[in-house]
């Protein structure tokens, strides 16, 4: 695999870099996040591998929320000292796909590294979702049910793109909040009650049978089971 190292220092850098070329890995090196943006930038990598801390005026997290702008797909492990869960959650939602904390094992990163290239190299984009007869285009921002085209608010959309791309599964409302408002507290209203209401009346009315099912005291569910 080639491989982009974002890492300022020198000693953990020279470590990583021997460590993957000794494993049949291609690395290169960048020890400023403006460098390092460059390069993912210019040319194709199979993972990187970036410091959350950097100097130069671009630490991690803007780098890579930069490169995911661009639509950037390259999978990226971020390493970092910081190991609070919120600073490993602020990686992940930047567009991170691990997150590796300081001091860590050589073969750990070596084995994260080599399943982020092979998760790369299999996984196409998805766009479509589809349960039972529901069927929502993510490119197209379309959604049919039974064939018939269902117009939906742009909160709506992303309401039910989130409860297809967990469908089976209990949706929690601190879930909700966080995914589809970015609310990280919960604001003592009932925005998610109204919106999920509002998108039963367009997705399960006039249907044989229903998709979206309030769980008690838990949250929502979409399948096709009642």
């Amino acid at each position: 695999m080639r491989i982009l190292l974002v890492e300022d220092d020198k000693d953990v850098a020279r470590f990583i870099t021997k460590g993957l070329k000794e494993s049949g890995h291609t690395v290169d090196h960048a020890d400023q996040g403006r460098d390092g943006l460059f390069l993912a930038a210019s040319e194709n990598y199979d993972v990187i591998v970036l410091d959350r801390m950097l100097p130069g005026g671009m630490d991690g997290l803007r780098l890579l929320e930069t490169l995911r702008a661009t639509g950037a797909k390259v999978p990226v492990l971020f390493l970092s000292a910081l190991a609070q869960v919120d600073e490993r959650v602020k990686g992940l939602k930047a567009g991170g796909d691990d997150y590796l904390t300081k001091p860590f094992a050589f073969t750990e990163l070596l084995a994260r590294v080599e399943a982020l290239g092979r998760r790369g190299r299999s996984e196409a984009p998805v766009t479509r979702l589809s349960v039972a007869d529901l069927e929502m285009d993510l490119l197209a921002r379309t959604v049919k049910r039974a064939g018939r085209t269902i117009e939906l608010q742009p909160r709506e959309f992303r309401l039910l793109e989130f409860l297809m791309r967990h469908a089976g599964q209990v949706v929690t409302r601190t879930m909700l909040l966080e995914a589809v408002w970015d609310y990280h507290f919960d604001p003592q209203t009932n925005v998610i009650d109204v919106h999920v209401s509002r998108l039963r009346q367009k997705i399960d009315r006039g249907f044989a049978f229903p998709l979206i099912h309030t769980v008690r005291n838990a949250g929502y569910i979409l399948r096709a089971e009642p």
